[in-house]
This record gives structure tokens, C-alpha cells and sequence, in this order.
């Protein structure tokens, strides 16, 4: 998402990090190993502009004072490769041209007018597939975002329009078990998503945290 606006982050031995304020949602530093130094963490990245934010993937950072608050808690799920998909009565697609994903992030933003964080440079990377469920009209209805890795695929922006996530998933897992059939899904959720992720077939495995700064 960062290289689609533009923007590069570098991987470090602790954490990944942009040195500018990433798109709205996305966090400008990631921690990579548990126990990562919260005062080096953020000096990587920009606490003067609003909005700065750290994904602590071990929720074992203490970031308040550098000024951040905790912005919410969640846990990390994963589903087995071989964990068979639910059935789903909706067709789904990859976005693979700007219109069908600019028709994907209205769906996804449902009004809240942050579409255009979604740009066509997105579709450059080989490595994300942007998964549109399509009602029989073709409307898109609901999706997710798919990022592929060596060993995993993540799935983030998980929506559907009427529904909430009971009716994304069966979709999204339909496109994640035909597109990777041999990798693990990961991801995280809260609350009642990850209620919804716990009946679809996911484990929690593990607490993180999202770190606000400013807030």
C-alpha cells in the first residue's frame, strides 16, 4: 500500500518503517521481533505529522512516552491450507484493471469517502490480489485484500455490504483455497470479527496491538 502512494519503507532488524506518514490505516512501523526498543522505533518514523501509528505485532511495546496511546487490541489468526473452504453463493474475481478496483474500494469504503487510498498502482504488485465477491449482477458486494508470502497469505479489508464478515468469508476463502491452495491464512481481528474468523475455521494465536500517536 505504501509503494502504490509512492511512499518506501525499509526493513531493519526490528521492525519495518516509513520515514513519512504512511496512507490513512497503515501503519508507519511494524514491529518484526518481540522485545523491539520503543525508543528506536520511534525515531524511525514522522510523530510530527497527525495520524502516526505502530502495529506492536507481539503487544510487548511500551510506546507512551514517545507519546502514542493504544488505539485498540486484537489477536492474530491462522487456518490451515487443508481446512476446506465454506460454500458460497457468490461468484468472486481479482481486480485486474483500475475500473473493477475502483468499484471494489466504493464498496469497501461504503460512504466514508477514503476509496482513493485504493490507486491502480496496487495492481502493479504481484504479490496482492484484491478479491471482489460479485452478486449476480455484477455488482461488487464484498472482498478482501490477499498479500502473498513465501509461507502465508495474508487477508486484511475483509467487508461485505449486508452481512458483516459471516458473509465475506465464505467468499474470500473460496478465492484464498483456489488461488493458494497450499498456504496458511493469517491475519487479525477483534471483537466480533474475530468471533466470525473463530466460526469460518481460524485459531487465535497470539495478541498484538496498534499504537496511536497523538491521539
Amino acid at each position: 500500500m505504501s509503494r502504490s502512494h509512492g511512499l518506501a519503507g525499509e526493513f531493519g532488524a526490528q521492525a519495518w518503517a516509513a520515514a513519512a506518514r504512511t496512507p490513512r490505516y497503515y501503519p508507519d512501523a511494524v514491529t518484526l521481533v518481540p522485545g523491539a526498543d520503543p525508543v528506536a522505533l520511534a525515531a524511525r518514523i514522522d510523530t510530527a505529522a497527525p495520524g502516526a501509528s505502530v502495529k506492536d505485532s507481539f503487544a510487548d511495546v511500551d510506546l507512551t512516552e514517545a507519546g502514542f496511546q493504544v488505539l485498540f487490541e486484537a489477536r492474530w489468526i491462522h487456518r490451515p491450507a487443508s481446512a476446506p473452504a465454506p460454500a458460497s453463493d457468490l461468484g468472486w474475481d481479482v481486480a485486474g484493471d483500475p475500473d473493477t478496483l475502483r468499484a471494489w474500494a466504493l464498496a469497501w469504503d461504503d460512504g466514508d469517502g477514503n476509496a482513493g487510498l485504493f490507486r491502480p498502482e496496487l495492481l502493479d504488485d504481484p504479490d496482492t490480489f484484491v478479491l471482489a465477491g460479485q452478486s449476480a449482477d455484477g455488482r461488487v458486494v464484498t472482498g478482501a485484500v490477499a498479500s502473498r508470502g513465501e509461507q502465508v497469505v495474508g487477508i486484511s479489508n475483509v467487508f461485505a455490504l449486508d452481512g458483516g464478515p459471516d458473509a465475506a468469508w465464505p467468499v474470500v476463502l473460496a478465492a484464498v483455497n483456489r488461488l493458494f491452495p497450499t498456504l496458511p491464512v493469517v491475519g487479525y481481528e477483534q471483537g466480533d470479527n474475530l468471533a466470525a474468523a473463530i466460526r469460518h475455521g481460524f485459531e487465535p494465536i497470539g495478541p498484538l496491538r496498534i499504537w496511536l500517536h497523538g491521539r
